[in-house]
């Protein structure tokens, strides 16, 4: 596994270590830009509207101007599972960013899909 994942998975946990917040935030995602800067960004729960992880990682991204991601990690458990994005995530990632990587594994064993694998329903491979 390259180190940029590696480092990518790192800064997903802390930011779900130091930012999460029972009943508002339950999960924290690390977008990589092709020019190499990590952005990331919090799930937001709430009864009237809410927005996934990922979604927030790409907004803020694209608040800075990035237009291309490279790779992509969703923790859970205050980093310390990964987990793989939600079928409208996936789409999302798909049609706007064809080409990231999606980090999968455990923090131990880490392996990159294509995010069409998991656009298309496609398993994992292992």
């Amino acid at each position: 596994m390259e180190l940029t994942e590696r480092a990518l998975v790192q800064a997903a946990g802390a930011v779900a270590r130091l930012r999460t917040a029972a009943g508002r935030h339950a999960v924290a995602t690390a977008v990589l830009s092709a020019d190499g800067r990590v952005f990331t960004g919090v799930d937001v729960r709430h009864d009237a509207a809410g927005a996934c992880a990922e979604v927030v990682a790409v907004g803020t991204a694209a608040t800075q101007g990035v237009r291309e991601l490279s790779a992509i990690v969703t923790v859970g458990d205050r980093g310390r599972e990964l987990r793989e994005p939600c079928p409208g995530c996936r789409r999302l990632l798909a049609d706007w960013f064809p080409g990231i990587r999606v980090v999968l594994g455990t923090p131990d064993e880490l392996r990159a899909v294509p995010v069409e694998e998991l656009a298309a329903g496609q398993s994992p491979a292992a």
